[in-house]
């Protein structure tokens, strides 16, 4: 995948990056494998807004993908790479050998008419999926299954990916694309190899235009509101009034925590990069 610029013919278009797209070999996606995407702009089921500043943008249909990988001993054959506009990493159609089409999340390296599998006796190769006790020590995996038959929840965004660091009876450590080392039961499934698109976060707008059109509408500093709209709203100076930055319910916006205290999965964290070191 490529980045490309754009001739600056107007302010818009001087900083603006794009993808070239040279690894999409199909444009219109599998309509089988397709669903109705309903717009919810940030709104739970009462209709408040729990997520701010969505809203809007493209109108997409939802591509159905496969973080499963529940058909073992079957080969499939990659028919194409295709563009999820949902994801900001490539996905693959599959063609199984029994006529069952199925979409996954494109690795890195992959291409068309190659073939992949999901078997404990898979050869290592990108594409596979195995269990984690198959996998040898060192090897980069992505869509990594924290609970056996749950699916890939874990480094499925472009560019991540996980790696095998250690085995224990029963367990096996891999660490999370945060910089975290996690204990995994040995029989959940992992795919080899690093998610496509690596390039992703070298994407610049440009404008905010192209913001809209993804669904993401404009965010307003608190330090510009009145004083009735935000804590940190008000004065002369537009000063955030000398403390913390805070959220327009006043909880503490910046270096908190975002994980729960006392979460079920703490006691598999064996290492944690944001842990405070003990003086």
């Amino acid at each position: 995948m490529g980045i490309k610029k754009y001739k600056p013919i107007n302010p818009t278009m001087r900083y603006k990056t794009g993808y070239t797209f040279e690894e999409i070999t199909k444009s219109k996606p599998e309509k089988s494998l397709t669903r109705h995407r309903h717009q919810k702009a940030g709104r739970n089921h009462h209709g408040r807004i729990t997520i701010r500043h969505r809203g809007g943008g493209h109108k997409r249909k939802f591509r159905i993908i496969d973080f499963k990988r529940d058909k073992p001993e079957i080969p499939a054959r990659i028919a194409a790479i295709e563009y999820d506009p949902n994801r900001n990493a490539r996905i693959a159609l599959l063609f199984y050998k029994d006529g069952e089409k199925r979409y996954i999340l494109a690795p890195k390296g992959i291409k068309v008419n190659d073939t992949i599998v999901t078997s404990p006796k898979a050869e290592i190769k990108v594409g596979n999926a195995l269990p984690l006790d198959r996998i040898p020590l060192g090897t980069i995996i992505h869509n990594i299954e924290l609970k056996q038959g749950q699916g890939g929840k874990i480094a499925r965004s472009a560019g991540s990916y996980g790696q095998i660091v250690a085995k224990e009876k029963g367990y096996i450590n891999v660490k999370m694309p945060s910089g975290d080392i996690h204990r995994i039961r040995r029989e959940c499934y992992a795919t080899i190899g690093q998610v496509g698109n690596i390039e992703h976060n070298t994407i610049q707008y440009g404008k905010a235009g192209r913001k809209r059109w993804l669904g993401i509408r404009p965010t307003v500093r608190g330090v510009v509101m009145n004083p009735v709209d935000h804590p940190m709203g008000g004065g002369e100076a537009k000063t955030s009034g000398g403390g913390h930055p805070v959220s327009p319910w006043g909880v503490l916006a910046k270096g908190g925590q975002t994980r729960k205290k006392r979460k079920y999965s703490s006691k598999y964290v064996i290492k944690s990069k944001k842990k405070k070191k003990r003086k």
